[in-house]
């Protein structure tokens, strides 16, 4: 019985991941954050600036981070040094800290006669949206990282919430105190994300000299 040879089909999408690094997005060094602050600083960027900086120390996952309310952060006439929020994706509370710069940054944020009358942090500009998406908070991280000189392929949206999480861990070796502030159930996953022990083996690789 004779085979019936079908032609090959090509496929006509190009392959999402072409091109790009995957796997895990590298967090921000400090002179990289301050960077990119004093860019949207000259540039009179209130939103961008107050999403930057609230990203890097609420150290949120980009769901949760688009979905804060003013009410959130906002307690009378200031910000509010402390916040709880319940993640999305573990519904399970999880607290951050806002240093004073960000509370300035927001504070001057939901000042602005734009903001009159808005229930989220971050309002979306289209009408049938509520609030910025977390498509548009890439795109915007993608705009922030090229503005350094930096390639976006290398960097997205986890970048800013490991930047601190890894400075502190890089600092005091306390896990168990960035797994909190991550909101992680496990230690486990804390290692993982962190990427702890490639980080450690290489710092004990450079320090031996042969």
């Amino acid at each position: 019985m004779s085979k019936i040879q079908l032609p090959a089909i090509k496929p006509q999408r190009r392959p999402w991941n072409k091109g790009r690094l995957v796997g895990q997005k590298r967090p921000l060094l400090a002179k990289q954050v301050w960077a990119i602050r004093a860019r949207l600083e000259l540039s009179g960027n209130l939103r961008d600036l107050a999403l930057f900086n609230l990203a890097i120390d609420s150290k949120l996952r980009g769901c949760d981070l688009v979905r804060l309310k003013i009410s959130d952060l906002i307690a009378g006439d200031r910000v509010r040094e402390r916040v709880t929020i319940i993640q999305s994706k573990t519904r399970q509370p999880v607290q951050f800290e806002v240093s004073e710069n960000t509370r300035n940054s927001i504070w001057g944020w939901v000042c602005r006669p734009e903001m009159f009358g808005c229930i989220y942090l971050f309002p979306s500009r289209f009408h049938d949206r509520r609030h910025v998406s977390t498509r548009q908070y890439a795109r915007l991280v993608g705009y922030w990282v090229s503005a350094i000189g930096l390639d976006p392929s290398g960097y997205g949206t986890h970048s800013l919430r490991r930047t601190k999480a890894a400075l502190i861990y890089r600092k005091t070796g306390n896990l168990r105190a960035v797994q909190l502030l991550l909101g992680h159930t496990k230690v486990d996953s804390t290692v993982r994300y962190l990427g702890v022990e490639l980080e450690d083996a290489l710092s004990i690789a450079e320090g031996i000299d042969i």
